[in-house]
This record gives C-alpha cells, sequence and structure tokens, in this order.
C-alpha cells in the first residue's frame, strides 16, 4: 500500500466527511476532515470564526490546517469547499496526495443542506444563487486538480466509495 495521502475535494454539501469516512475505514487508514480539525483547534465552529475573522482569516486557518493535516501520510483527508482557492494550497494539495473530486450538481446541494444553518457561505437570501455562483468559480479548478472525478448525485455513500476505491491506483489500495 501507498503511504500516499488520499484527498476528497469538492463543494459543501458533496460528501467529502461522509465518503472520507467510508474509504478510511475500508483501507484501514486514518481519517481527518479539515473544517474538524479547525474547530478542535480553535474551540469554536467554523461559522464563528468567520464572524469574528472574516473569509480571509479562516483562509489563513484552513491553509495552516492542510500544512499540517498534509504533514503526515498515509490519511484520508476530506477538505474545505474552499481549500482549493489558494494557489498555495492547490500546490500543498497536489504534491501530497491523490485527488478525488466529488462533482455535485446544485440540485443536489441544495437537498443536502436545505437543513443545515452552520455554513456561513449559505447565510443569504438566495441560497441556490450563492451554490451555483460558487461552483461556476471553483468547479474548473477541482476538474484541474483532480486524479479522479466521481459524480455523487443521487449515489448512496457506501456504493460510492466503493465504486472510488476499485478506481482507485493499485498501489494505493
Amino acid at each position: 500500500m501507498s503511504h500516499r495521502n488520499i484527498i476528497l475535494i469538492g463543494p459543501m454539501g458533496s460528501g467529502k466527511s461522509t465518503i472520507g469516512n467510508i474509504i478510511a475505514r475500508r483501507l484501514h487508514r486514518e481519517f481527518e476532515d479539515s473544517d474538524h480539525f479547525i474547530e478542535e483547534r480553535t474551540g469554536v465552529d467554523i461559522a464563528r470564526i468567520f464572524d469574528v475573522e472574516g473569509e480571509q482569516g479562516f483562509r489563513d486557518r484552513e491553509s495552516n490546517a492542510l500544512k499540517e493535516l498534509l504533514g503526515a501520510n498515509g490519511r484520508v483527508i476530506a477538505t474545505g469547499g474552499g481549500s482549493i482557492l489558494r494557489e498555495e494550497n492547490r500546490q500543498l494539495l497536489k504534491q501530497k496526495g491523490y485527488i478525488i473530486f466529488l462533482d455535485t450538481s446544485v440540485n443536489q446541494q441544495m437537498h443536502r443542506l436545505r437543513r443545515d444553518k452552520k455554513r456561513p457561505l449559505l447565510q443569504t437570501d438566495n441560497p441556490r444563487e450563492r451554490l451555483e455562483a460558487l461552483l461556476a468559480e471553483r468547479r474548473p479548478i477541482y476538474l484541474d486538480l483532480a486524479d479522479l472525478a466521481v459524480k455523487t448525485d443521487k449515489r448512496v455513500a457506501r456504493r460510492l466509495a466503493t465504486d472510488i476505491i476499485d478506481r482507485l491506483p493499485e498501489s494505493l489500495k
């Protein structure tokens, strides 16, 4: 088995944490979620960090968290949806792991996030419009970074995880 990290990227609500956890268990790897890591380190939730430090402050914390999480090998790591916005993060992700893009439609995001009140970027009068704008900006970056892109709409998490594991290079299994 390769000690290279398996890194999940994609928009909020694409299933990075859920799928990442399943893949990690099945491959006997440690699972890390960068947003949870930041919350554990700061003792507050992401929304509070956005309130106090703004998006820029959060992105600084996110970059630092990625450096720390990617300092170890052999993990499955779920990244925040916007972690790919900074060039330094993109370079680090490329160097430190095999990148899987969970490609999700705005309709699927709306369905999965409909009861989620904790996401700062969705605290707007028109969440659908915000998700569409974020996807338009970020999807080309996700696709450029991805070693593997997987459509997640209407897929059951366990089956999707199996499909991803089946499609991984043998060296990562």
